[in-house]
């Protein structure tokens, strides 16, 4: 498969590119192709150290042309750019393209990390990107919960638990074989994805944990 990640050369986009490019082509994208080739470069070079010899290529394209060349999308920005992004890149997919949205509408306040779209009763981000859906079924929301800085270190074994919602069971079903990919982490199934707001708000309850408690990036079990 062609994965392509928007806001690729961010610490997720690069995470995501060195675990997954064992098995897949991974296209970075970004507003800028020249930052994202040069970026792919980089990850290049990391991954031949980490893999030896990866089955797929880490290719740096522009924003609009990961898009269409994609089979799975992941949407590696912010809560308040989805409405401008989407708007142009979604349009562009694939009608079987799969977009993974590890989105969280996250805030800062006196008290500590809340969502958005409690605070400020705004949509959650699974109900912003659908609505840009060629195929508003193919989305599904995973990723929230876990670490930049332990994804982007392939030593490191993952022993983490994800969540995953989603309305498509075959799109559903690919993305828990990619989290099953990366070493020990299992994919756990909420529900649909008008649920989807359940996994974004695992993510303020592990960064407000984190600081309160100084754990060194937590994730999430459930035994």
């Amino acid at each position: 498969m062609k994965i392509g990640v928007i806001g690729g050369t961010g610490g997720m986009g690069k995470g995501f590119a060195l675990r997954w490019c064992v098995n897949h082509d991974i296209l970075i994208g970004s507003r800028d192709s020249a930052k994202a080739d040069e970026a792919a470069h980089e990850y290049s070079a990391s991954a031949l150290k980490e893999h030896n010899s990866p089955k797929g290529k880490i290719m740096g394209v522009d924003n609009i042309s990961a898009a269409k060349e994609s089979d799975v999308l992941v949407l590696s920005i912010p809560y308040e750019n989805i409405d401008a992004i989407c708007s142009q890149l979604l349009p562009n997919v694939k009608d079987s393209c799969i977009v993974i949205s590890p989105i969280v509408p996250l805030t800062k306040t006196d008290a500590g990390f809340e969502l958005i779209s409690f605070k400020e009763k705004k949509p959650s981000a699974f109900e912003l990107v659908q609505k840009h859906m060629k195929d508003k079924s193919n989305l599904v929301t995973a990723f929230h919960t876990i670490s930049e800085k332990k994804l982007i270190d392939t030593k490191l074994v993952l022993d983490s638990d994800i969540f995953v919602c989603g309305d498509n069971e075959n799109a559903v079903n690919i993305v828990n074989g990619l989290i099953k990919e990366i070493k020990n982490l299992r994919p756990i199934l909420l529900g649909p994805g008008s649920l989807s707001y359940l996994a974004e708000t695992a993510t303020p309850i592990l960064i407000n944990a984190m600081i309160r408690n100084k754990i060194k990036n937590p994730g999430i079990k459930i035994i």
